[in-house]
């Protein structure tokens, strides 16, 4: 279809480029009535001109998604780490004044090992020389980021 303008377009052509104005009608960048003037031209049109016209200003729906870089998987792991220690200090020092907060501040023990957890696991994934390609570490990343 795409290539030669004047080439008759078939049935399926014209079902798919009906599809892709669906799919932009979704993601909002058509509005209803555009949706329906379009799709009125799409069902009735010869030509490939015709259907390329219809999708003359609207992004190519197959394009590539944009694939997260290790560093960015790596920040996420972090954060998502950040928030399994914040929930486990907090149970934690909830859990002492719930006991009734007698003796010692024993959460400041699972604070301090779970802080040095996060700045080790952080260090060594987004520290200055996380991008250094070392095959021991290259596994460790990838095992830690489940790649």
């Amino acid at each position: 279809m795409a290539g030669v303008p004047d080439l008759r377009v078939s049935d399926s052509d014209r079902e798919s480029v009906a599809g892709e104005l669906r799919d932009h009608f979704a993601a909002g960048r058509l509005s209803e009535g555009e949706l329906g003037d379009r799709l009125e031209v799409a069902y009735s049109a010869k030509t490939a001109a015709e259907l390329s016209a219809l999708r003359a200003d609207l992004p190519d729906p197959h394009a590539e998604l944009v694939v997260a870089t290790p560093r960015e998987l790596a920040r996420r792991r972090v954060y998502h780490d950040v928030g399994i220690v914040v929930l486990i200090d907090v149970g934690s020092v909830i859990t002492w004044f719930a006991v009734g907060a007698h003796g010692s501040f024993w959460p400041m023990w699972v604070i301090l090992v779970s802080a040095f957890r996060l700045a080790y696991d952080g260090w060594h994934l987004l520290g200055p020389t996380a991008d250094e390609v070392h095959p021991e570490y290259r596994t460790w990343v990838e095992r830690r980021l489940r790649l």
